[in-house]
């Protein structure tokens, strides 16, 4: 039999939207680093959020053989992850009184266009590092809507493809099926030859 048991899965790193979640991580962890007081609680927070965020696409990709179910779960959870993430930055600006971006604001169509060409954490913390704080915070939060869009997405073409093509039980049953039929059809033939 030719066909593979288990399905391709990993290839995390190739994914737009863990490339964008770990620059996310990145830069949550220079922020933190940067501007919030050592011992602050919020710190180990956001950068768990940050880190929950990419390890759960990596996790949910490699687990994405075995269980379609496990593979949608755990993207769900990096986007939930993300989304609290995005409520400590917006927690930040309003706190110290500075301005978020509006969502069609100049500076969030510039993050935009920058998030369709640098997927690298490297870049944003070059450019973070000429930068304060609050508009550090601003790119971080959109990056993680950047990050959080392409998950919606990437979850709801999983669960297309899953009912059109069912999960690894399914594909198990399927290859069964198909190897009886071609025993018993050996089987036929063997007996008419006879």
């Amino acid at each position: 039999m030719t066909t593979h048991f288990l399905p391709p899965s990993g290839g995390y790193r190739r994914l737009i939207s863990y490339q964008k979640a770990e620059a996310v991580y990145d830069l949550t962890v220079y922020f933190c680093t940067n501007y919030l007081k050592r011992g602050d609680r919020t710190i180990d927070q956001m950068v768990q959020a940050a880190r929950s965020g990419k390890q759960n696409i990596a996790e949910g990709s490699a687990a994405s053989g075995t269980s379609k179910e496990t593979e949608i779960k755990l993207m769900n959870v990096a986007k939930a992850s993300l989304e609290e993430l995005l409520l400590d930055y917006e927690d930040y600006l309003r706190t110290r009184h500075h301005l978020q971006w509006e969502a069609r604001s100049i500076e969030v169509t510039a993050m935009r266009k920058l998030g369709k060409e640098h997927n690298d954490g490297a870049y944003y913390i070059q450019l973070a590092q000429t930068r304060p704080a609050e508009i550090i915070a601003n790119m971080a939060i959109s990056l993680a809507n950047q990050a959080t869009y392409l998950l919606r997405r990437q979850i709801n073409a999983l669960g297309v493809a899953f009912v059109k093509t069912g999960g690894f039980r399914e594909r198990m049953t399927r290859l069964r099926i198909e190897e009886r039929k071609k025993e018993g059809t050996g089987r036929s033939q063997g007996n008419l030859e006879r």
